[in-house]
C-alpha cells in the first residue's frame, strides 16, 4: 500500500457517504477543521458519519474531531457514528484511539477493508444468471434497502427510511438488483466519486448467498459505470465476509477501518 492509496481510499468512503447524505430528504454535510460531518439525519446510525478531516499525531486532535463530531450529532435524536483508518493515527495513538472514542460513546461495530482495483480479472466460474435491474423506481429502491437492511440485521422500516430514497438513485448513483424469479436477491450501487467508481450497497439475501450472485450483480454495475462514466478504477470497502470475493475478483487491500457506533439519546 501507499500513502496515496490510504488517503484516496478515505476520500472515496467519505465521498460516498456525502453523496448518500445529500441524496436524503433532512440530509446535509457539513465540514470544519477537524472533522468531515455526512449526517443522513435518519434511524439507521450508519448513514449519519463523521469523519477525520486528515491525519492526527496526538490524542488532543482525535478528542477534538470527536467532540466537534459529538456536538453535532447529539443536537438530534438519532445515533451516529465516526469511521477511521489507524493509518491515519500517529503509531503512539493507534492503541489509545479505542479508549478516547469509548469515553465519549463510541464502541467498535463494524470493521471494513480499503480495497482497490484498476480492472477486474475474469471470472473464476460460471456466474449464475439474474434479472438485472437498474434502480429507477420503487420498487428498485425498496429492494435495495431491504435486501441491504437484511445483511446488517436492520429493521426493514430502518433500511427504507435510509436506502428507499429517490435523491440517492440519481446521476452519480448506478445501482441495480439481481432477481429470481421476479424477488430480490443481490444488489449493488456504482457510485461516481472524484473520477473514480466507488462501490457500496454490496448485500445478498442469505437463501441466495455462496452462488455468485454479489459477483454477478457487481460485475455488471462495473461495466455500466465504465460505458457511462468511461471509469475503471473502482474502490470499495470490504466486510470480513465480502473480501475474500472481491480479492478473487481483483481487488487488492489498502488499508484497514473501523467504524464507531454512538447510540441514539435514550437507548
Amino acid at each position: 500500500m501507499s500513502r496515496a492509496e490510504i488517503d484516496e481510499s478515505h476520500a472515496q468512503f467519505r465521498g460516498a457517504w456525502r453523496l448518500f447524505a445529500l441524496g436524503l430528504p433532512l440530509g446535509e454535510v457539513v465540514e470544519r477543521a477537524e472533522v468531515f460531518l455526512t449526517a443522513g439525519h435518519v434511524s439507521w446510525s450508519l448513514m449519519n458519519m463523521a469523519f477525520l478531516q486528515k491525519p492526527v499525531e496526538t490524542e488532543a486532535e482525535l478528542e477534538r474531531a470527536v467532540d466537534s463530531a459529538a456536538r453535532y450529532f447529539t443536537q438530534g435524536p438519532h445515533g451516529w457514528s465516526f469511521t477511521l483508518t489507524p493509518d491515519w493515527l500517529a503509531p503512539a495513538l493507534r492503541e489509545r484511539a479505542d479508549a478516547v472514542l469509548a469515553s465519549r460513546g463510541l464502541h467498535p461495530g463494524m470493521t471494513t477493508t480499503g480495497m482497490v482495483a484498476d480492472r477486474l480479472l475474469a471470472p473464476l466460474r460460471p456466474l449464475p444468471k439474474l434479472d438485472l435491474r437498474p434502480v429507477r423506481d420503487e420498487w428498485g429502491r425498496n429492494a435495495i434497502a431491504d435486501v441491504n437492511a437484511s445483511s446488517y440485521d436492520m429493521p426493514q422500516s430502518l433500511g427504507r427510511e435510509a436506502l428507499a430514497v429517490p435523491g440517492i438513485y440519481g446521476s452519480e448513483c448506478l445501482a441495480f438488483v439481481g432477481a429470481r424469479d421476479g424477488a430480490p436477491a443481490s444488489t449493488t450501487a456504482a457510485m461516481r466519486v472524484d473520477g473514480i467508481t466507488y462501490i457500496a450497497l454490496v448485500a445478498t439475501l442469505a437463501e441466495h448467498r455462496r452462488q455468485g450472485a454479489a459477483e454477478a450483480v457487481m460485475r455488471h454495475a462495473l461495466e455500466e459505470a465504465k460505458r457511462t462514466w468511461g471509469l475503471e478504477r473502482t474502490v470499495l470497502h470490504a466486510t470480513p465476509a465480502g473480501a475474500p470475493v472481491y480479492r478473487r475478483m481483483g481487488y487488492r487491500d489498502v488499508t484497514g477501518f473501523v467504524t464507531y457506533f454512538a447510540p441514539a439519546k435514550g437507548a
